[in-house]
C-alpha cells in the first residue's frame, strides 16, 4: 500500500490563506491607530490584499 501523499501543492494555498488572514486583521485594526497611520497604512494594507487575492485566484489547487 502506498502511503505517500504529495502536500506540496497545498502549501502555497494555505500560505496565502494565512497571509490574507494577517492582512484582514491588521486592516481591522486600523480604527486603533491615529489618523496619520490610518492614512499611511490602509493603503498599502489594500494593495497588499489586492496582490494576495490576485496570486490567490491564479493558483491552481
Amino acid at each position: 500500500m502506498d502511503m505517500s501523499f504529495d502536500f506540496e501543492p497545498v502549501y502555497p494555498h494555505h500560505d496565502l490563506l494565512i497571509e490574507l488572514g494577517q492582512v484582514e486583521m491588521a486592516m481591522d485594526r486600523l480604527s486603533e491607530r491615529d489618523e496619520k497611520q490610518r492614512l499611511m497604512l490602509q493603503p498599502r494594507l489594500e494593495s497588499r490584499m489586492s496582490s494576495l487575492l490576485e496570486a490567490l485566484n491564479h493558483l491552481a489547487v
